[in-house]
């Protein structure tokens, strides 16, 4: 193994020495990542604004004992999902949040490419629609599991770290999550067998 200190490694070792610079620079690195993540979670823009302040505040303030065995943003998406239960667990039962027709958040729609002209942008938009009110009606668990694996493109071992179960029960989460949301999105996507 060299001898060298990753970017990474070495930001942190100053943010440990107590340098707010240092710190502020891993949040730059992780901020729209652990806010994408929050709204994948299921909270709304003000929601995910406020629950991301949280998590850095916690992240620094417990960044003493963060080990390294994983990497920083593995950390911090175990903070964002253990806020983010937390909020939504203090939610109200009945409490819904509708996408908006024309939502320009660019966690909620896909970027719009220049290679593709407008309708193909309105169908792109739509999908992603579609994709975001079907994970809203997954269980919390499930959707927990593909938004981690398959949205945010961790690796199982850590996706399941985060979310504090073993390996093979997060991928039952997943299998299940990924079936769920099959069939809530085969009528829009023509995937019916027959």
């Amino acid at each position: 193994m060299s001898g060298a200190a990753s970017p990474e490694h070495e930001l942190i070792r100053r943010a440990r020495a107590g340098d707010g610079d240092a710190f502020a620079e891993l949040v730059m690195m992780s901020a729209d990542r652990v806010y994408g993540a929050l709204r994948r979670f299921g909270l709304d823009p003000d929601e995910a604004d406020e629950v991301a302040q949280e998590v850095f505040v916690r992240a620094w303030r417990g960044l003493a004992r963060f080990e390294e065995r994983s990497q920083f943003s593995t950390w911090l998406y175990r903070i964002a999902f253990n806020e983010a239960q937390r909020r939504l667990s203090r939610r109200p039962a009945s409490r819904a949040e509708p996408v908006p027709e024309h939502d320009t958040d660019p966690v909620l729609s896909l970027a719009e490419s220049p290679e593709l002209g407008p309708d193909a942008q309105t169908l792109d938009r739509e999908l992603e629609r579609k994709l975001e009110r079907a994970l809203d009606e997954l269980p919390p668990d499930w959707k927990a599991a593909v938004v981690l694996r398959d949205l945010e493109g961790l690796s199982t071992h850590d996706a399941a770290e985060i979310v504090g179960i073993r390996e093979a029960a997060f991928k039952s989460r997943l299998h299940r999550g990924r079936m769920q949301l099959r069939a809530l999105l085969e009528p829009y996507l023509g995937l019916e067998e027959g």
